[in-house]
């Protein structure tokens, strides 16, 4: 009796070790077979750019565009995706000494975590592909007549006596490199090199070799200076490089994902570090090339703020506060306080550089106000928002009566829209180019503060005047398919920002409203349409382009 109890039970331990077994083996089979389908369609093959921007009113004579990234792009992103992801894979714990149910529930997690992780970095391939593609665009890259002399802002000299062989000579200061650059680009640092590529229409050109050497000096070269920058509401420094480029500092002061409290004013609102890097980005893909440079970088307090520092009024404001971390506040109109420090974590602190632009007294710049400015009144509204025809009083102004002022100013309304920037209330332009010129998209710190909501009142300038660049809408219509898609190329733009590595620098939600807003922009030119005739809100600046691209009306 004993004996056939003591078979029945070890057949029983026996049964029940393959049962076992048998669910491991078909748990694992579940989560390899688990596979991520991408959420965007598939990419249409060759196209016209007619069928690209169907919504458009116009066709194309001549230009034919790829609507799928090109082969040999999509290899090299591929390539560079596939070695990050084998640097960055996911760790799978173990499950030894852990129930039957423990190991399940630990292995579905598992199984969410590369589910999750191969879905970002698909998406972010994806991204990749369809910014190339589009930096690729004949919409990009439409040939220009050649540049004038008089329409450079700086130049260096053509005929130099012998005497004077080098632009700049210096001894090497403390922390400084001994200067010597003469007439050959070759010798110039590349801060210098991008002073010497703005031009009437643009801060650079489309496809500039030295940005990247810019945005790399930007975020890790060494700083032997910082000063606070005279003016302004918040605190903001001048940084100094060994090559004797400069940069404009601004700390990162709240999380990415905070959004601006609904009960504060725009005026009372934080500048944020990501969305001056997020604004050069956007500028960028929106092909206007008007925003300066950004780079994120992460900064010792210490040693390359505190220690480096000659303005001994930013000095005196560092301090330790009580968990160790080291903080500093300047001074400022407001803003400048202990409440409201800037604290390292304990001494890394992030921030956006900006390059600065050339100095004053070598290319003047003239400072304007908005026609659209808010009134930064908590009770009093400004004239735009109680006269519904005030753009015809505007379009009878100068400088916005003749030129392309008024459409240069509607490029920037578009891009403070889409980024959700109510603090426009001036602008600037160079003073050498007079009225015919860009306007300089600077100072976008409050940018990007909400992501759950719209503020229709900044696009309030192109809803009355009905006035859009015919360059601007194709490239608008091209990111709103799904084969570009405005979210997808700045995300894939912004992933190679420095700061990227430690978090993306947009939120999902602030991308998503991009795309919603991006929308609502085309929504308002299409009303614009139907209202008033096509030449009324169409400027028309690829008229030299008529053999390409002409209208269908």
């Amino acid at each position: 009796m004993k004996w056939c109890m003591r078979r029945r039970s070890r057949t029983i331990c026996l049964s029940l070790a393959f049962i076992t077994i048998f669910l491991h083996l078909l748990l694992a089979l579940v989560s390899l077979s688990i596979y991520h389908e991408p959420c965007d369609p598939p990419p249409s093959t060759r196209t016209h750019i007619l069928s690209d921007l169907a919504q458009t009113n116009y066709t194309t004579v001549g230009i034919s565009s790829l609507a799928e990234p090109p082969a040999d792009t999509t290899q090299r992103v591929s390539s560079k995706l596939d070695a990050k992801n084998a640097k960055d894979h996911v760790q799978i714990p173990t499950d030894k000494g852990l129930s039957v149910k423990e190991r399940k529930a630990s292995m579905n997690k598992t199984a969410d975590v590369v589910h999750n992780s191969t879905g970002k970095a698909e998406t972010l391939e994806s991204g990749l592909s369809k910014l190339v593609a589009l930096f690729d665009h004949p919409l990009y890259n439409m040939p220009t007549p050649p540049i004038p002399e008089q329409d450079w802002l700086l130049k260096v000299k053509p005929k130099v006596k012998a005497s004077e062989k080098s632009l700049w000579v210096t001894n090497s200061e403390e922390g400084y490199e001994d200067a010597r650059w003469n007439s050959s680009s070759t010798s110039h640092p590349p801060w210098l090199r991008f002073h010497l590529t703005i031009s009437r229409w643009q801060l650079y050109p489309h496809h500039e070799p030295n940005m990247k050497n810019l945005t790399e000096q930007l975020s890790t070269h060494r700083i032997v200076s910082a000063v606070q920058k005279s003016g302004g509401t918040q605190l903001k420094l001048v940084m100094s490089f060994p090559n004797y480029g400069q940069a404009m500092f601004k700390p990162m002061k709240q999380e990415r994902d905070d959004e601006t409290n609904y009960n504060l004013y725009y005026f009372s609102d934080f500048e944020r570090h990501n969305a001056e890097i997020a604004a050069f980005h956007l500028d960028r893909i929106l092909g206007y090339r008007r925003v300066p440079p950004v780079a994120g970088r992460q900064v010792d307090v210490v040693k390359e703020i505190k220690d480096v520092t000659t303005d001994r009024k930013l000095a005196r404001t560092f301090f330790t506060s009580p968990v160790g971390n080291v903080c500093f506040y300047g001074q400022c109109s407001y803003y400048c306080s202990t409440e409201h420090a800037v604290c390292g974590r304990p001494k890394a602190l992030e921030a956006s550089l900006a390059v600065m632009l050339p100095d004053m007294s070598l290319a003047t710049r003239r400072s304007w106000k908005s026609p659209w400015r808010r009134s930064y009144s908590r009770t009093k509204l400004a004239k735009w928002e109680t006269e519904p025809d005030y753009c015809s009083t505007i379009k009878k102004t100068p400088p916005y009566d003749k030129g392309t002022r008024l459409v240069d100013f509607m490029d920037m309304v578009i891009l403070d829209f889409l980024m959700s920037n109510m603090d426009r209330h001036h602008y600037e332009t160079f003073e050498k180019f007079g009225n015919n010129t860009f306007l300089l998209h600077l100072d976008n710190g409050r940018a990007f503060g909400r992501h759950s909501k719209d503020e229709p009142s900044i696009l309030t300038p192109l809803k009355q005047c009905c006035r859009i660049r015919r360059s601007t809408l194709l490239r608008l219509h091209l990111l709103s398919l799904p084969q570009y898609c405005l979210s997808d190329v700045m995300r894939a733009s912004l992933s190679h920002d420095p700061l990227h590595s430690v978090a993306p620098l947009l939120s999902e939600p602030h991308l998503a409203a991009l795309d919603r807003r991006l929308k609502t922009v085309l929504e308002t030119v299409s009303h614009c349409q139907q209202q008033k005739s096509k030449d009324e809100v169409i400027y028309d600046d690829t008229a030299y382009l008529k053999d390409m691209v002409s209208p269908t009306q």
